[in-house]
């Protein structure tokens, strides 16, 4: 049996989806001859690791009680007094986390596994990777952080993976990775990368006002709880910027035009959700309805897009062919047309779910399990 020593760090719906998954499928884990040995789980307050993390682990019903802890919207600290384990504050965290990356790495090896939202997880993520750790990404974050941190997490390619970055748990970066290693260049990428964004666009597209669509997108669980980190592209920018640096564009998020479905005037600073969502809303239905409008006078769709095309890089409206894969999407699916020397008149197309917290806990967990042949017997 090969066993792979891991620490998840963020214990949010990914994390506990992950939790979840890691013990359901023991058995299928088992019949692949992989363990998963969960050696420490973190969030935002505390660190919580098993007493002994060279043979030990958090045991199942451990990891039950975490997700149950933590969907009360409580800390990990709470379970100080259960089990045979050590709870450490937050700024113990990284040391510890650290101390261990630098013992097991030249031994069992271990995955670090960041299903938080967080830019804070970057220093620790750079400096394990040094120690011969392996890194899986949720995590926008880091990989879009400064090129110097970029730089440092790619530097053993073997040893990073972050399909769920971009696509959930659709192939967006593995098949990305194969195009490019095969010598095929790719020259362009468009996707709607946003299930949120994807569907307010085909519903707009019905002739429904944009304020009526966002609120029932939000009853539904689709937005974030302030709609604007959605509307405001910054999402899909993180991960077009993700995929351009990985077509080996030197380019930073700042650098990315990024067209906001709201003015600067209702920006979460100036305006309250309440007030965008009972007043700001109904502003914008006019301006989207006239661009539907034109567009499909044209022949074309209007949809959310990122789009990557020799030096240029933005995320915004874009005007596509209705017959178009992009041109067809409906509801909350991630489509991906990727076109290359090999894929010029007829994209490679990607699509399927993009988002929700289980279909992203089975893409890093699918990843972990990549990693798998860096792990000795």
């Amino acid at each position: 049996m090969k066993n792979i020593p891991l620490i998840l760090m963020g214990c949010g719906g990914v994390g506990r989806h992950l939790l979840q998954h890691i013990v359901s499928c023991r058995l299928l884990h088992a019949k692949l001859g992989v363990h998963l040995r969960v050696v420490g789980v973190s969030d935002s307050k505390s660190l919580v690791l098993t007493s002994d993390v060279i043979k030990a682990e958090l045991n199942d019903n451990f990891l039950s009680e975490v997700c149950r802890v933590k969907s009360d919207g409580s800390s990990l600290s709470k379970l100080n007094d259960l089990g045979d384990c050590k709870v450490f504050s937050n700024s113990e965290s990284r040391t510890k986390i650290l101390d261990i990356a630098s013992v097991l790495g030249k031994s069992t090896g271990l995955a670090l596994v960041d299903c938080s939202a967080s830019s804070e997880t970057t220093g620790v993520l750079t400096q394990v990777v040094d120690l011969g750790c392996c890194v899986v990404l949720a995590n926008k974050k880091p990989l879009t952080s400064t090129l110097e941190d970029y730089d440092k997490l790619v530097s053993y390619p073997r040893r990073i993976r972050h399909e769920s970055t971009v696509g959930a748990g659709l192939p967006v970066i593995s098949s990305l990775n194969r195009i490019i290693s095969s010598g095929d260049p790719i020259h362009r990428i468009i996707g709607s990368l946003s299930g949120t964004l994807g569907y307010v666009m085909s519903e707009v597209e019905d002739g429904k006002p944009l304020s009526q669509v966002v609120k029932t997108a939000k009853s539904l669980g689709y937005t974030e709880p302030d709609p604007r980190d959605d509307l405001g592209g910054m999402d899909v920018a993180r991960k077009a910027l993700i995929l351009a640096r990985l077509l080996g564009r030197r380019i930073s998020l700042d650098s990315i035009k990024i067209e906001s479905l709201y003015p600067k005037e209702m920006e979460p600073g100036v305006m309250s959700v309440q007030d965008f969502m009972e007043n700001g809303l109904v502003k914008l239905d006019n301006n989207i309805q006239e661009r539907v409008k034109k567009a499909s006078l044209n022949g074309n769709v209007l949809r959310y897009v990122c789009v990557i095309d020799g030096s240029r890089c933005e995320v915004g409206l874009q005007e596509l062919p209705k017959n178009s894969a992009l041109g067809r999407l409906r509801g909350s699916d991630n489509v991906l047309e990727i076109y290359s020397r090999c894929y010029n008149e007829q994209p490679l197309v990607i699509q399927g779910a993009g988002a929700g917290n289980d279909t992203t806990a089975a893409g890093v967990l699918a990843d972990i399990l990549d990693l798998q042949d860096l792990f000795p017997l």
